[in-house]
């Protein structure tokens, strides 16, 4: 193999440049053995021309997580196709492509909005939708069931507006409804079903009070299809009691706690000791009560959980078994059963590994899920001689994580270049050294001439701490301490000891944006959208914006502690990475750590014609005012106190002077204080990137996107206008004045 020369600089020692006892300081020494590539992604080769965007979806596992929505293109770029396996070439869609359309400023014809960005597909959720009702419709024809399948969406999963809406009008064909398990929650979907299938449920979960049942039952008075599902047994009092009040007949369910339970993260809320549902005691005597009021006709459905993210069909098969034995039974009681709501868990694979044993996999498709579903149903309502029920699913986590990406910009990588022995400055090192770490000095040059790599990294190690503890008690120098730092960095890329992770730094909230992983340790694939024609030569971990340590993202997919990418590349524009299958509970789970509001979100649609999409709905994440608002602040009278005192600045600082230019200067300078300012309250939070557009002005009445320099450049440029006898800054002023700037409407779609 071939050597590895150390970088050592060869020039001429400069005086004093000896150690103590007369031993010079070793000369230029070479390194035996072969290289290691800390920076590369595959040690084996090195060669990036004949990278392919083949080479980069198996890298990042796009087409086992991905499939049917997300490939690479020849471009290099993410492709999304919207229809899954439907999708005709032509409509496939660019990712990148969208990111420019929605980011570049609108002078070049982009829309102007300041990322992080959530692209949202309705097109996919649309086939989500279609893809779980004709796997359940197939698997029902095949076994010959007699009943038929009929879900509900979960809003607690994605309670946005726009996605709801569309769940509702895309499911109407199939009579799909929703499941609620609050009281905003119901109301959402009460007023969302009165444009939906009449035959759609409306399943109302969760605890309940008076107010919330009164709700539900004033809901089956609009003509919802509504069943009020029972959590705890004392539910049932106020059921009977507002339901008389009101003269209206309630539809009842009740949640049965199961003995079946899989032992994963998400399986905590299954099994006897649960958090919802009755057990068979409680069962009874509700069953017991119903029969006494004569209401046993209104329990007609019957609901369950066995967890999220079930691992396998032997275990949901087992759990569904368990359950219409029950219905089974409220069916021999007298209950006029006629509706099993399996509930949620049905998976999403995560990691493209298809795996059984992983929080973050499942092992079935869609098809091997229902049926398995519906063959638990029938073997038992067939060996009890019961009708075959109605089956509903909560399957909401498989319905919206796929219709929605989260793009964010990488910023800033740290640096790894190793220095040379002349910048690091050798004859700084030595001077104030103790006799140990003299000593140290020493044994790692003996130990590098002779290529002894593991006594290499022991001397280092003690050197760096020995001057560390010579630092603390101030007796060496911070030009010394940095020259140890210097010379331990280079020797440790010469042999190959040195830590080839760098952290790029992304512009985005992990608090906000990706919580589970903060919260849970839940991972999603998080891939570059572009550049993926380019072999990555990097290995990294993404740190975030906010000031907390655990801001960073240090897991990934496969097991992986850090995740391929590219050089960051200084003028050809920046840096995009998506994060993928979250369109499930990030967005409402999001907090306001270090307050970062959420992202900018766009609406895209499948087009015909030359880009293949159109961006139906674009708006601005909150402002720095929306989240001061949030928290109880007053972001107009913030405005207006740090205004006044602009403006008491730009008086003290030009004295008591009556000289009229003066008085002109003064006036500009308050204004141009005051100006940066209202930009600051209306713009997002986050970094703006350097090369957004000057004083792009939105259509927003009055938004401005604008970096801090480019407003600068803006306001030195501002002239007096003789005409009308007003400075233009005041003009501009006077806008914000009239136009409150941080007024402006924002919100997610």
């Amino acid at each position: 193999m071939p050597a590895l020369a150390c970088c050592v600089d060869a020039a001429p020692a400069p005086p004093g440049y000896a150690l103590a006892g007369d031993i010079s300081l070793p000369p230029p020494v070479t390194f035996t053995g072969a290289l290691p590539l800390a920076t590369t992604t595959d040690d084996a080769d090195t060669n990036t021309s004949h990278w392919t965007p083949s080479m980069s979806s198996t890298l990042y596992r796009i087409d086992g997580w991905g499939a049917p929505y997300f490939a690479v293109n020849t471009a290099g770029n993410i492709s999304v196709m919207p229809h899954g396996l439907g999708t005709l070439p032509h409509q496939e869609i660019d990712l990148l492509k969208i990111v420019k359309k929605a980011s570049d400023p609108k002078h070049f014809g982009g829309l102007g909005l300041q990322l992080p960005l959530i692209v949202r597909f309705p097109d996919v959720l649309k086939n989500r939708l279609e893809s779980l009702q004709s796997a359940f419709e197939f698997a029902i024809q095949e076994q010959g069931y007699d009943g038929h399948y009929q879900g509900v969406y979960p809003v607690k999963c994605n309670q946005d507006r726009f996605v709801v809406e569309d769940i509702v009008k895309f499911g109407s064909p199939f009579r799909f409804g929703l499941e609620a398990g609050s009281k905003p929650e119901l109301l959402l979907a009460m007023s969302c079903l009165c444009k939906g299938n009449q035959e759609a449920l409306l399943v109302c979960n969760g605890f309940k009070d008076r107010e919330y049942i009164s709700l539900a039952i004033v809901a089956r008075k609009l003509a919802l299809n509504t069943v009020i599902v029972l959590e705890q047994e004392e539910e049932l009092d106020l059921v009977v009691e507002i339901s008389k009040k009101l003269c209206i007949r309630p539809v009842i369910g009740l949640r049965a706690k199961l003995r079946t339970r899989h032992s994963g993260h998400f399986g905590s809320t299954s099994g006897e000791k649960g958090k919802f549902g009755l057990n068979t005691t409680q069962v009874l005597r509700v069953v017991k009560k119903l029969e006494n009021l004569g209401m046993l006709d209104c329990l007609q459905l019957l609901h369950f959980h066995i967890g999220s993210q079930i691992p396998t069909t032997a275990l949901l098969a087992d759990g569904v078994g368990e359950a219409a034995q029950i219905y089974c039974e409220l069916v021999r009681l007298g209950a006029q059963m006629r509706v099993i709501d399996i509930g949620g868990g049905l998976g999403i694979d995560y990691d493209g590994t298809k795996s059984c044993d992983s929080d973050i996999s499942v092992g079935y498709s869609l098809e091997e899920y229902a049926a398995a579903v519906v063959s638990a149903v029938q073997f038992v309502c067939d060996r009890r001689s019961v009708k075959h029920p109605v089956i509903c699913s909560e399957s909401g986590r498989a319905i919206v994580s796929h219709h929605s990406v989260l793009i964010f910009e990488a910023i800033g990588a740290s640096s790894y270049g190793a220095p040379t022995l002349s910048t690091i400055g050798l004859q700084h090192l030595v001077e104030g050294l103790s006799d140990e770490a003299r000593a140290d000095y020493q044994s790692l040059s003996a130990a590098t001439m002779v290529g002894d790599y593991e006594n290499c990294v022991l001397y280092m190690e003690q050197l760096k701490q020995r001057c560390v503890e010579q630092f603390k008690q101030g007796t060496l120098g911070m030009e010394q301490l940095a020259s140890v730092d210097g010379l331990c960095e280079l020797v440790s890329s010469a042999i190959g000891a040195k830590d080839p992770v760098r952290t790029y730094h992304v512009n985005l909230s992990v608090f906000t944006s990706i919580p589970d992983f903060w919260g849970i340790d839940q991972m999603f694939p998080i891939v570059p959208v572009h550049r993926l024609d380019e072999k990555p030569t990097a290995k990294g971990i993404l740190s975030d914006l906010t000031c907390d340590s655990d801001g960073k993202i240090d897991r990934f997919i496969g097991g992986e502690s850090s995740l391929p990418l590219h050089e960051l590349e200084g003028n050809d524009g920046g840096y995009y990475l998506g994060m993928f299958l979250g369109g499930a509970y990030e967005e409402a789970l999001g907090g306001l750590h270090n307050l970062f509001g959420g992202p900018s979100v766009v609406r895209v649609m499948q087009r015909d014609g030359p880009h293949g999409f159109a961006v139906t709905r674009a708006v601005p994440g909150p402002s720095s005012g929306d989240v001061l608002r949030v928290m109880q602040h007053e972001p107009e009278l913030m405005f207006e106190t740090l205004k006044y005192r602009a403006q008491e600045f730009a008086a003290d600082e030009n004295g008591h002077d009556d000289d009229e230019d003066v008085d002109e200067k003064s006036m500009m300078n308050a204004a141009a204080l005051a100006a940066r300012l209202a930009f600051s309250f209306d713009n997002m939070p986050y970094l703006v990137a350097s090369s957004s557009c000057a004083l792009n002005a939105m259509e927003n009445n009055g938004f401005y996107y604008c970096s801090s320099d480019e407003f600068s450049e803006v306001v030195t440029d501002s002239t007096w206008d003789k005409e009308s006898g007003e400075s233009s800054v005041w003009i501009l002023l006077g806008l914000i004045d009239r136009i409150p700037p941080f007024s402006i409407q924002r919100g997610s779609m």
